[in-house]
């Protein structure tokens, strides 16, 4: 049976699905709602792809500041839409707009809940160094990623992987368990879940600071972090050397050392030893070696580079 779906979504996470859904011959798409167009530093309009995709395909836009206002709720009305499908939207849904399709609202969650019910559940997964992570589609009701789940689907967390890398993965193995889900909708067939209130955790939204590298922890919550943050909010520190005023560095890569060379005294966050290639800093537990860093207001480089142009001693403090 075919039905009407209006599709929710902004970031990486929802355009691979909506991309699908654009091309299907099954469901009508009627529309996107996506989020007003956002200006960056040099005042240059950051390109949302689901907007300029949705344009070309000649759907409506809307870009409510609010979704819940009475003028954003009667827009919805008229798209006539069955059913609203939801990834990474950035607005929570009020009842008013939940109440719209005759067959609900579905979300697209990057984890495997109830694990990370919230804003940041993939950097969470990576930061407590999960073994797996995945998507599943719920059903939204009013509390926060509570509501029944029709579907997941899992995947193994690769030793390397950034958060953004994460994600597109993620993005991507989403697009059959929606689909599928859709088409279960569609037929009455959709197997609703409820999920276990005893095991649910959440994480919260993050900020700019949270990307500050917490050297008093072990080598591998270090490890973690660097990855976790990438690409957004960052991982930084500050290198602080005698004579010179400190330099924001972004740590954008590092790997664990051997257990004898982190045998070390020094504080958390000291440098414990420089080669030509890279300089190894000393964590809580453990050591790490920075091997691509970024400092303020330069490209990306590896930290081979950035010490030919800068001199690093041991004793010199990251913090």
């Amino acid at each position: 049976m075919s039905i009407r779906i209006l599709f929710l979504g902004t970031g990486p996470l929802a355009l691979p699905t909506f991309q699908s859904l654009c091309q299907s011959t099954t469901h009508q798409l009627v529309g996107l709602v996506t989020q007003p167009d956002r200006t960056g530093r040099g005042h240059h309009q950051h390109v949302n792809p689901l907007k300029e995709l949705a344009i070309s395909k000649g759907l409506v836009v809307l870009q409510p500041d609010l979704i819940k206002t009475p003028e954003s709720v009667a827009a919805l009305r008229e798209t006539q839409a069955d059913l609203f499908v939801v990834a990474a939207y950035g607005q929570m849904l009020s009842k008013s707009v939940l109440e719209i399709p005759r067959l609900g609202t579905i979300n697209v969650h990057a984890s495997l809940l109830p694990r990370y019910r919230g804003a940041t559940p993939i950097h969470a997964a990576i930061l407590n160094g999960d073994a797996e992570a995945g998507v599943t589609i719920i059903e939204i009701v009013q509390k926060l990623d509570a509501g029944p789940m029709l579907g997941a689907v899992s995947t193994s967390i690769r030793p390397d992987e950034t958060t953004g890398q994460l994600e597109q993965r993620l993005a991507d193995i989403a697009v059959p368990l929606t689909n599928r889900v859709i088409d279960e909708i569609a037929s009455g067939m959709a197997t609703r879940t409820p999920q276990d209130e005893a095991l649910v955790t959440h994480v919260r939204k993050l900020s700019k600071l949270d990307g500050l590298v917490p050297w008093s922890k072990t080598a591998i919550e270090v490890e973690h972090h660097v990855r976790g943050m990438q690409p957004w909010p960052g991982s930084f520190s500050h290198l602080n050397q005698t004579d010179k005023p400190p330099l924001r560095l972004q740590v954008l890569s590092v790997k664990i050392v051997d257990s004898a060379t982190s045998a070390n005294q020094h504080s958390p966050g000291t440098v414990i030893e420089v080669t030509p290639n890279d300089f190894i800093v000393k964590c809580g537990t453990g050591a790490v070696r920075l091997l691509t860093v970024q400092p303020d207001g330069k490209k990306a480089m590896p930290t081979s580079d950035f010490l030919r142009g800068r001199k690093v001693s041991v004793g010199d403090t990251l913090s």
